[in-house]
């Protein structure tokens, strides 16, 4: 299974194959500066699961952090994905590929959010231990 997203212009084309590895929300103060809304919603591959299909030439790199490697197109300005080195994971954003069903899993850096949300899913602190976070549970 394979999916096609662009940036807001089209002159970059990404793929993704397979399923990714996780998906949810970060509330990071970070990625809602970067998505321009109160929370950002991902979705984790494995870097061999991401191809740049067209425009490569167009992605530029923005780096505030050692955790994110954030790519924009160049001529647009829309966002595409974020390479995290740390996690050895790149981070697709959900509205980059519009045909991924989005099956959220979890909260991240709830903690510093500005949007509650109640769905009943799981709410981090920060990132899952694993992932070298707390794993410290937060109430909705």
């Amino acid at each position: 299974m394979s999916h096609t997203g662009k940036c807001f212009c089209g002159a970059v084309e990404l793929e993704v194959t397979g399923s990714p590895e996780a998906m949810g929300y970060c509330h990071c103060e970070s990625c809602r500066s970067w998505s321009g809304g109160p929370v950002n919603a991902f979705s984790l591959w494995k870097p061999d699961a991401v191809k740049v299909k067209k425009g490569a030439e167009h992605i530029a790199t923005f780096q505030k952090t050692p955790m994110s490697q954030r790519q924009y197109c160049a001529k647009c300005g829309g966002h595409l994905m974020a390479n995290h080195p740390p996690l050895g994971m790149v981070d697709v954003f959900a509205a980059t590929i519009p045909t991924l069903e989005f099956a959220p899993g979890v909260h991240v850096n709830y903690g510093e959010t500005v949007l509650r949300i109640r769905d009943g899913l799981p709410k981090l602190k920060d990132f899952p231990a694993e992932f070298g976070g707390s794993g410290e549970m937060v109430p909705e």
